[in-house]
């Protein structure tokens, strides 16, 4: 399973409006600009989010994008299957699946193992919000600081014992 530059793009510009979610509207190019997104890519990408109604979209001089639902409300696997579709591995793992649509199935040594790497995608995919991405994000970029602003502990000036 790869995920496209549509899913990765469209999860970014995501991102960027739950940050801004409680500011107001936001051009697609100021996503674009902070996010480093070309923008006439951008527009295709968040067309399908409008029409999931993940999105909301005001038109005019000041108008802009905003999430349609509070970022705790949006997983990203809702997100990720909009733009990419259902998300499997192999088909027997991909959501919907008619039991015996596969000729192997019966007695595929490996349909155990990509039923569980799914199913742990899946779990992933599904319990994680816009919020805990961004405050995910936001955590890292602390520590982050925080690990670069830490004084190195001094070295012992003495002999250390042969």
């Amino acid at each position: 399973m790869r995920i496209s530059s549509k899913g990765h793009y469209g999860l970014l510009a995501a991102a960027e409006l739950a940050r801004r979610y409680d500011a107001g509207l936001v051009s697609l190019a100021e996503i674009a600009s902070v996010e480093h997104l070309p923008l006439p890519y951008l527009e295709q990408i968040i067309a399908p989010l409008r029409t999931a109604g993940l999105v909301e979209a005001t038109r005019g001089l000041h108008g802009g994008y905003r999430l349609a639902r509070h970022p705790s409300q949006v997983t990203v696997g809702e997100l990720v299957r909009w733009l990419e579709g259902p998300i499997a591995l192999v088909e027997c793992t991909t959501e919907g699946y008619q039991a015996g649509a596969c000729e192997r199935e019966a007695g595929c040594t490996s349909r155990g193992v990509w039923h569980q790497v799914s199913e742990a995608i899946n779990n992933v995919l599904n319990t994680m919000t816009l919020a805990d991405l961004v405050a995910n994000e936001r955590a890292e970029q602390q520590l982050a600081q925080l690990v670069s602003i830490s004084p190195r502990p001094a070295e012992s000036k003495e002999a250390l014992p042969a």
